[in-house]
């Protein structure tokens, strides 16, 4: 709730004195690169101050306290590299000089009109969408390379007329100076969840120092940065229509809106149903999607009202599509498919040649994952006609034949048979959770109950379901339910950060009970601590860590060496190399502490392994 206020404060701002408005949020900004900065000369300050300090004492005093000099160095060194973001040109087919002609001269021509920079090159990628990336030399010391990045399907779903008000909205990114200045604005962000997932995973001591700082300065960052990119949207679309014109501009954003529903709603879903007739993936993926655009479908007059009945949200920084429509003085219009589009207009042969080459990347990145979905389907309908067939279905089997039908049987409601299901066995934690994104789904709220349920069932479902709760209630601005939302997902992170350190780390409160392995289980583990040679006994036991749900068992397994060993990690390595447990582990020596050791050695009861 305050974070809408926030946001709806600073949009009126943004409009009174939009000069005030960006100078606010560049000192905003700047903010976090000089506690950033600042952290990183203090780091380094405080090593070479204790160098000098140990050298005027002693310096075999410096010596034996090198690693306390280390440690501000490596904390300096880990803040410097969160500041280094990396950027790279965008991912595509990169046009080469003489390929598509006319494409050229239209872009040059509209970057002229447009007063964009010169471009260093033009991507075509598989999106349906366009992009004006402006990537930094050397975090902007150096300039900025400006890219051009249009999607295929998105020039197969377009006149050349809509082309021309896309390419000009992305050109009035680059002319407004959107590209670097919001450009500048995203690496700070990047750089402050870096840091602060960084050090969280270090569980450093100024984790705590600088989390409720960025706890602080995210909200008012967020909230800002919001607000001047929405207000780009708005600037690029005037740029537009000043170009081609108000209705070519009018009618891309109504286009590509309907042509991204009938992906989402038709195209992929049809292409993922496939798998259940194919054993191979779609040959000519994209050609395919192209002739989809080219008809007509009933229900695209339907779905541009839902899209002119949208609300703005928080969730995208892009304006509505009404609020778009009335920006450009525009009403609703004409949606029918051009009857010659602008990839036929514009990119000649090259047409047929990146049809060929996104299909076939995208056939080689699905091609197993596929293979592999269609004989799990084969077997899954096998099992359900089985299920089908029995005149009674105990509770385990009604669970199972709710789940096959839904995944199988996309015509059949399959609620009524979780509810079966769950009437057979109210404690199915699976069947809680699908009946309640069934529910959702149809904005029936009985579903939440059944996800919450899914979560005391079954700690699994625990982050899933928070993450379709978050979005349900985002959705429907439900601001309150939202923040306790989030809420138990930043208490789920926390203690799943808390389990990986518990994993990698051994103290004298820890808790350990017997391994509690099985036969095979324990007889592959012995074989391996055989195998490493100079291990006189070990003892296997496990972890009790009682902030881990993940269901994975943690072990520790501790050696004691035959003979004299020379490098105690390497050979502590070799354990870790030659050891199979079903599970995590970490390899000691009872040089680890007395307490622990002892602990160790009283769970385990006898020395697991013996060297014969």
């Amino acid at each position: 709730m305050r974070y809408r206020r926030m946001v709806e404060r600073l949009e009126r701002q943004a409009r009174q004195a939009p000069g005030r408005y960006r100078f606010k949020l560049a000192m905003l900004a700047g903010l976090g690169f000089v506690v950033l900065g600042g952290s990183i000369a203090l780091a380094l300050g405080m090593s070479v101050g204790l160098v000098v300090v140990l050298l005027a004492i002693s310096p075999v005093l410096l010596l034996k306290l090198i690693k306390v000099v280390w440690i501000p160095v490596a904390f300096g060194w880990f803040m410097l590299k969160s500041l280094w973001i990396k950027s790279s040109p965008p991912e595509g087919y990169h046009l080469r000089e003489g390929e598509a002609p006319q494409l050229r001269a239209e872009i040059e021509w509209l970057r002229e009109q447009t007063g964009a920079p010169p471009l260093a090159g033009i991507v075509i990628d598989s999106q349906l969408n366009a992009a004006a990336a402006s990537v930094p030399r050397a975090m902007g010391l150096f300039g900025h390379a400006h890219y051009l990045v249009l999607g295929l399907p998105l020039m197969q779903s377009v006149s050349r007329e809509q082309f021309g008000a896309v390419v000009a909205h992305e050109f009035g990114h680059f002319g407004g100076g959107h590209g670097r200045f919001a450009g500048w604005i995203y690496r700070v962000r990047v750089s402050w969840y870096r840091v602060v997932e960084g050090l969280a995973m270090q569980r450093s001591w100024t984790t705590k120092l600088f989390r409720r700082f960025f706890d602080w300065y995210a909200p008012f960052f967020d909230a800002y940065s919001f607000v001047l990119a929405r207000a780009n949207e708005y600037e690029a679309d005037a740029t537009s229509a000043r170009v081609v014109g108000a209705p070519a501009a009018a009618s891309a954003l109504q286009r590509i809106g309907v042509c991204a529903a009938r992906l989402d709603r038709d195209f992929w879903p049809g292409v993922q149903r496939s798998v259940q007739t194919s054993a191979q993936p779609p040959m000519a993926l994209f050609r395919e999607m192209a002739t989809s655009f080219t008809r007509p479908a009933e229900n695209d007059a339907a779905r541009l009202a839902e899209l002119l009945e949208e609300t703005p949200g928080l969730e995208d920084t892009h304006p509505t599509l009404s609020q778009r429509l009335q920006a450009l003085g525009q009403s609703p219009g004409d949606i029918a498919p051009p009857r010659r589009t602008a990839a036929d207009s514009l990119l000649g042969p090259l047409q047929d040649q990146l049809e060929e080459h996104f299909s076939n990347e995208w056939r080689e990145s699905v091609d197993e994952s596929w293979r592999e979905r269609h004989g799990q389907h084969e077997r899954d309908r096998t099992r359900l006609a089985e299920l089908s067939s029995m005149p009674q279905r105990d509770a385990q089997q009604a669970a199972e034949h709710a789940r096959l039908v839904d995944d199988l049987c996309p015509d059949v409601d399959a609620v009524p048979l979780y509810l079966d299901a769950l009437a057979a066995n109210g404690d199915d934690g699976f069947t809680h959770f699908r009946l309640g994104l069934l529910l959702l789904d149809r904005d029936d709220p009985k579903g939440i109950v059944h996800l919450r349920r899914a979560m005391d069932l079954d700690p699994h479902a625990a982050e899933p379901a928070l993450r379709r709760l978050e979005f349900h209630y985002r959705k429907r601005e439900q601001l309150h339910e939202l923040e306790a939302v989030q809420a138990q997902l930043r208490a789920l992170e926390d203690r799943q950060i808390g389990a990986f350190h518990a994993r990698q780390e051994l103290n004298a409160r820890d808790s350990f009970t017997a391994h509690g392995l099985d036969a095979q289980a324990l007889a592959t583990a012995i074989d391996g601590l055989e195998r490493v040679g100079n291990v006189k006994q070990a003892w296997i036991v496990r972890k009790l860590i009682q902030a881990d749900t993940s269901g994975v068992d943690h072990f520790v397994v501790m050696v004691a060496w035959r003979g004299v060993v020379m490098g105690e990690s390497a050979a502590l390595q070799k354990v870790v190399d030659a050891v199979d447990l079903p599970g995590s582990f970490v390899a000691v020596t009872p040089s680890i502490g007395r307490s622990i050791a002892s602990k160790v050695k009283k769970a385990a009861g006898s020395p697991t392994f013996r060297h014969r």
